[in-house]
């Protein structure tokens, strides 16, 4: 009897055993999870650089008409320039060299969704070929400077190009020429779309209004930055960066570059045209003349 205890023990020991065996063979043999595919990520260009593209690696484009960060491409523009969308984008849907927080999601004019981009809605380009909008091929970039006006979408930006009504700080309309009246203007802005200045008073490469300690900086603050990375329309050799009191203020033509306080970073406002008076610290424009 006692033998046949002792035999049903060591049954039960090695079935224990072979079973202890089994699960730990079965957990070293982990399935790695499924690679998430990148709904948007970086290509890059010989000419343009990096640029952000789509799962399928086509382009992504600016629209310089969206100064407030909404989309402005409606009724036939948007068959041409059709508005990217990527439901439930997340963090590990984003690629190398992007970071995740700049992506933000919109609501069009039309119900739609976009996705925007340090609050620039994200377009494709799809001309029209036989009579039918058709979607441009990976790869390619044929919408970059359309119109002088729609951009290939850089992650690195230090110079962007809005158009816009400009509205002062007097609320009043003003034109390109700084008299009152309605109509767009194509100036500068930062990589977030705020609008960057030039102070009359300044010389070529020469800030004459920021004080050595900075106490008047909240007024006018210098557009800090020793990059320069614009878009293509633009001649890149008319940029340069100079010194202020040890900080890099970047420079067109010339002219130093500010933001203005009053705007108070909120984008598409251009208030400082007016202030103190039309025209003191316009807008800066592609054809904004060579200081002196």
């Amino acid at each position: 009897m006692m033998k046949s205890k002792q035999i049903k023990f060591a049954l039960v020991a090695v079935a224990a055993t072979f079973f202890v065996s089994c699960s730990s063979d079965s957990d070293n043999d982990t399935t790695p999870a499924p690679e998430v595919k990148k709904e948007i990520s970086l290509s890059t260009s010989a000419t343009l650089g990096s640029y952000l593209s789509d799962k399928d690696g086509r382009s992504l484009y600016f629209f310089a008409a969206d100064a407030n960060g909404q989309a402005s491409c409606t009724g036939g523009c948007e068959a041409l320039w059709p508005a990217f969308v990527a439901d439930n984008l997340t963090a590990d849907k984003v690629g190398t060299g992007l970071t995740f927080t700049d992506f933000a999601t919109i609501t069009t004019a039309s119900g739609k969704k976009q996705v925007t981009y340090k609050g620039w809605p994200l377009y494709y380009y799809a001309p029209s070929v036989s009579g039918t909008n058709t979607a441009e091929a990976a790869g390619k970039t044929t919408g970059d400077g359309v119109g002088g006006v729609w951009f290939i979408a850089k992650p690195d930006y230090s110079i962007m190009l809005v158009r816009s009504q400009l509205v002062g700080h007097d609320g009043k309309n003003y034109k390109s020429d700084y008299t009152v009246g309605e109509g767009s203007t194509t100036y500068f802005t930062d990589a977030k779309g705020l609008t960057l200045y030039a102070f009359k008073n300044d010389n070529f490469k020469k800030n004459n209004f920021t004080n050595a300690d900075f106490s008047n900086n909240a007024i006018w603050p210098i557009y800090e930055t020793d990059k320069i990375v614009v878009p293509s329309v633009l001649d890149k050799s008319k940029f340069s960066v100079i010194t202020v009191f040890g900080k890099s203020q970047l420079v067109y033509n010339g002219w130093p570059l500010y933001y203005f306080g009053q705007d108070a970073s909120v984008r598409g406002a251009n208030k400082g045209v007016s202030y103190p008076a039309p025209g003191v610290w316009p807008v800066v424009e592609k054809d904004t003349p060579l200081a002196i």
